[in-house]
């Protein structure tokens, strides 16, 4: 197993590549739009994705996406090497640079998250920019609501999260608030206190255990 850098790159070192992240299924609309560098593997940007949405990163993962001429969409993410659901093969993520298949702002591609509670995100490709001096990348930019809880069960979960928080009558109520936690709030996002990790040191925790 290794983790790849592009040697090969065809943007400029000061490049970013802006996305825009939707998750699926919940109105209104939970998004995030981030800025990430153009070396990227696509390990990287789940880590930005993750980061970015508020997820925890607990469960697998992998993107469904289409290379320039194919009809099929490849999944590449991390490798279900246990068998635990019935997919196509995943290619893993951190050997295939972002840019070979994020190479036209017309590119999108599904993220899935979590195959229990699957959690369906379209990450759009919307632009090149060029990297400001003194500023660390990634970043948000821009984005509205709260991630959804880690372990909800999905959409029908988080449905039922979001009723039962509206009725203080209900019986669940206080349990579900001490679980979500006091501050917790479904309408509230701020980009100024998303943190990214360094991508590399998650894989090196997550694969090599260091």
């Amino acid at each position: 197993m290794k983790y790849e850098k592009s040697k090969s790159n065809p943007y400029a070192k000061n490049h970013l590549f802006q996305f825009k992240i939707e998750l699926q299924d919940i109105e209104p609309l939970i998004w995030r739009r981030i800025l990430v560098p153009s070396d990227y593997n696509f390990w990287d940007l789940h880590v930005a994705i993750q980061d970015s949405m508020g997820w925890q990163d607990r469960h697998l993962h992998h993107f469904e996406i289409r290379g320039k001429g194919k009809q099929k969409e490849d999944h590449i993410g991390i490798p279900d090497l246990d068998g635990i659901v019935d997919l196509q093969e995943v290619f893993p993520g951190w050997e295939i640079p972002m840019f070979a298949y994020f190479n036209d702002l017309s590119v999108q591609a599904k993220y899935l998250y979590d195959y229990g509670d699957d959690w369906y995100h379209i990450v759009k490709l919307e632009g090149y920019i060029f990297r400001e001096k003194g500023v660390k990348y990634p970043v948000c930019i821009g984005g509205e609501r709260a991630c959804p809880p880690e372990d909800c069960g999905g959409f029908p979960g988080y449905l039922h999260l979001i009723k039962t928080l509206s009725d203080p009558g209900n019986p669940e109520h206080d349990a579900m608030k001490s679980w979500l936690g006091r501050e917790w709030d479904p309408d509230k996002f701020n980009q100024n206190k998303i943190r990214f990790e360094d991508p590399y040191i998650r894989w090196k925790k997550a694969f090599l255990n260091k």
